[in-house]
């Protein structure tokens, strides 16, 4: 039997005729029909006898003809939609497929992000189970040991994690025959041990203060002792390394909140120093301006007194002399206002509110050092200070900055170095300024604290009693 070739197919203008179709086009034929060979295989007489070809009937050449038409049909039609769209609606279509793709991107980044979340919320959780929590630490802004802390506290917190290492313990156990629940109770034992120490730790962190690091660290020792002697029976301890930690970082946060506390105290120190020197030149000023008014008062007068032919008289005497006392005092503030190591120095005592053989030693600029000293006989204390001596030094300064480090090691406040009181008694005094100045012309040994000895005795010496 005859086969017809490839992309030939009925002609549908003329029956019997094959055309060829190169997908686009009729471009070849007609062509007549193969004729079929009507000849029976050998073996297969009965079986090919009833077979019908289907090249060359009609029936077959006009079905298929109507199918390529159709086909045809459909392919125009789907054409002409297409070029009916417009480049507009295309590129819209375009940009409505590249929005879809953005927002799968960005959908996917957001599913990225939520699960790093769902990872930071359980390990928060886990760190919270064994008494880690996030607050506001006193390192947090400091310069020196911000990086630091970071670290410090990345290292408490792997350490921290189950099975980390902060807790130690010796002993496998098992429970009712299981391995796996007895590391269970490990597990949970050295949880609460871990929880207990941390509350302790971050807590003494919290409430620190300045120059009580020795104190804090001893508490930090006998919470990991306590916690040892506990968990003994199931030997379970605080790993030594993980309090190491604890402790560095109560050493670093009591260095740091001891810095702040001395520079606070520098700004009082300094803000006291600028209120007095400005106390000391205004009343400069002011006795200065009272002095000239004074001398030109006098110089007046003594022109009053030439003038009528009495110069040579005793009022005019006075009157020179007087000058001349009035113009060595203004020598004298002229001389405070601009060399700032000029002042007074004075050494004072306060038998009621501090003790026998407590001394205060200070200098002041002020052209009346007495104003000094009733500043500080306030209502701040119960009593007025007791005056030993009061001179003026060309190296007041100097003077008190040496009986300062003379005494250094009797100063009452070992913090604050602007605290003037020393456990000292006034003769001892005496005898380091007669080593270090000719100026020193008067000193009073005796404190007479007389509103405190004429006061009540101290009632709860009675009681007492």
């Amino acid at each position: 039997m005859n086969t017809v070739p490839p992309n030939w197919y009925p002609d549908p203008q003329n029956e019997g005729l094959l055309r060829y179709w190169d997908g686009t086009a009729w471009t070849g034929g007609p062509v007549p029909v193969p004729a079929v060979d009507s000849a029976e295989p050998t073996g297969h007489s009965t079986v090919q006898a009833e077979k019908v070809p289907l090249f060359g009937t009609r029936a077959y050449a006009k079905r298929q003809s109507q199918e390529l038409a159709d086909a045809l049909t459909e392919n125009q039609r789907l054409r002409a939609q297409l070029a009916n769209l417009g480049g507009l609606e295309v590129a819209e279509l375009q940009r409505l497929r590249d929005g879809l793709a953005a927002q799968v991107t960005d959908q996917q980044t957001l599913l990225d992000t939520v699960r790093k979340q769902v990872i930071v919320t359980r390990e928060e959780q886990v760190l919270q189970e064994i008494g880690i929590y996030e607050y506001r630490h006193p390192l947090s802004d400091s310069v020196t040991y911000r990086d630091a802390l970071k670290d410090l506290q990345g290292q408490i917190k792997d350490m921290a994690r189950r099975d980390g290492g902060a807790i130690e313990a010796w002993k496998t156990w098992s429970v009712e025959g299981s391995d796996a629940a007895g590391r269970k109770m490990i597990r949970e034992y050295s949880m609460l041990m871990l929880r207990a120490y941390n509350a302790e730790a971050d807590n003494l962190v919290r409430s620190l203060k300045p120059y009580k690091l020795d104190p804090a660290l001893d508490r930090l020792d006998k919470i990991a002792t306590t916690i040892e002697r506990t968990g003994a029976t199931m030997q379970l301890r605080v790993a030594p390394a993980y309090h190491r930690l604890r402790r560095r970082e109560l050493e670093w946060t009591a260095d740091h909140l001891q810095k702040l506390a001395q520079q606070k105290q520098r700004e009082r120190d300094t803000r006291d120093k600028l209120r007095e020197d400005r106390k000391a030149h205004e009343e400069l000023a002011r006795d200065r301006a009272k002095l000239e008014k004074l001398q030109q008062q006098d110089r007046d007068a003594l022109a009053s007194l030439e003038v009528a032919g009495k110069s040579d008289t005793v009022d005019a005497d006075d009157l020179r002399d007087r000058l001349e006392d009035r113009e060595r005092k203004l020598t004298t503030i002229a001389n405070q206002e601009n060399d700032l190591r000029i002042g007074y120095v004075y050494v004072i005592s306060n038998v009621g509110a501090f003790g026998e053989g407590v001394v205060q030693i200070g200098m002041t600029r002020r052209h009346d050092p007495y104003e000094r000293i009733r500043d500080l006989s306030n209502s701040s204390v119960p009593f007025k200070y007791d005056i030993h001596t009061i001179f003026l030094a060309d190296d007041a300064a100097g003077i008190e900055a040496e009986l300062h480090r003379r005494l250094a090691d009797k100063r009452v406040n070992g913090v604050n170095q602007r605290r003037e009181f020393f456990y000292a008694t006034p003769a001892e005094v005496r005898e380091h300024l007669q080593e270090l100045t000719d100026e020193l012309l008067v000193f009073d040994e005796l404190a007479e604290a007389v509103e405190f000895r004429q006061s009540p005795a101290d009632p709860r010496k009675k009681d007492q009693r």
